[in-house]
């Protein structure tokens, strides 16, 4: 028996136009560009311009996520980012504005890398409920206003970006539909990934240098959770989707690094040439990483109707996710 489902009818993305190459983040930390590309595999990532702010991005994806869905207004929109334009109010309310959805229900979702599909598995259950028709998610990020540009363990890894996808009510057997989802998260080692000061634990930073205020990170740490907990929940959703990894068309992981990805992939036996990976030409874009990967290959014509994908994420908080889905016949617009 089918079920009302959330189904993905429009892809749209924007990446700022300043391109920062692995030479220019080399010369300022005393590295090779070889070095960063063979820690990371990203040779260069955008940022966002001077005064261009996360909710900028997010409604350039988002207006170019409806002309790809050849719709302009939905019931809901979701910004997943883990740098909002103001502590408060949410990010979501003036993206939803400005893209002349009047009256939608619009609201922010903090899972920093996970932050898009937590927001999917959010839109998902909003039309099930029957609660929205339609749904814009979007991921959008501009991680460059709280990274430290002398942090070598940060500086060399993040971009900024958006993506965003339309989601309807629709038919779970019908390509395009999301689920089954897996969400997890591991808060006792919050600490290995954060920005210590802003909130209600710690004032923001009156020191000279804000060492507070940028985004710190226990990168071996981080990495070893990261590998454990994608391929984890990928193989829950593969068991609640009755998929075996042969039938996985298309892995599309969280593009945090190169060897993560190719290391998760190794560990579920899913081959090279099955895997999906931007991160070389846009670092690390945090929420917007995943619809970003996804519009990548798509314009490569790598994503067929029916082609079966499988989407995994992991974050800071410690919080991971994911999600299988079908292909439906879809032009991604940029």
């Amino acid at each position: 028996m089918s079920y009302h489902s959330a189904v993905l009818s429009g892809l749209g993305t924007y990446l700022p136009k300043q391109i920062v190459t692995n030479r220019e983040v080399a010369e300022r930390l005393g590295v090779s560009d070889e070095w960063i590309y063979k820690r990371t595999g990203i040779s260069r990532r955008h940022r966002a311009a001077e005064g261009q702010a996360t909710s900028d991005l997010a409604v350039l994806a988002g207006e170019a996520a409806f002309v790809s869905a050849g719709m302009r207004h939905v019931d809901a929109v979701i910004v997943a980012t883990s740098t909002p334009d103001h502590i408060s109010p949410a990010t979501a309310p003036e993206v939803a504005a400005r893209l002349g959805c009047a009256g939608a229900a619009a609201f922010d979702v903090g899972a920093v890398c996970s932050g898009f599909i937590y927001g999917l598995a959010t839109a998902t259950g909003l039309i099930s409920a029957g609660i929205a028709d339609s749904v814009l998610m979007i991921g959008a990020d501009t991680f460059s206003t709280i990274v430290d540009p002398h942090d070598r363990a940060t500086a060399i890894i993040f971009g900024d970006g958006a993506g965003a996808m339309v989601l309807r009510r629709g038919e779970a057997t019908e390509p395009g539909a999301l689920g089954p989802f897996d969400l997890g998260s591991g808060g006792e080692h919050s600490d290995l990934a954060a920005v210590r000061d802003g909130g209600s634990r710690h004032k923001r930073s009156t020191s000279p240098d804000h060492e507070g205020d940028y985004f710190r990170m226990n990168g071996r740490e981080m990495y070893s959770h990261a590998v454990e907990w994608m391929t984890e929940s990928s193989r829950k959703v593969l068991a609640r989707t009755g998929w075996s990894l042969q039938d996985v068309d298309h892995l599309v992981a969280h593009q945090a690094n190169a060897r993560i990805l190719a290391t998760v992939a190794q560990r579920l036996g899913i081959a090279p040439d099955r895997c999906v990976i931007s991160i070389e030409h846009t670092g690390n874009t945090v929420a917007a990483s995943i619809p970003l990967a996804l519009a990548h290959a798509a314009r490569a014509a790598r994503l067929r109707k029916n082609d079966r994908v499988l989407l995994t994420a992991f974050g800071a908080g410690l919080t991971w996710g994911s999600v299988a889905m079908t292909w439906p016949h879809l032009d991604p617009s940029t």
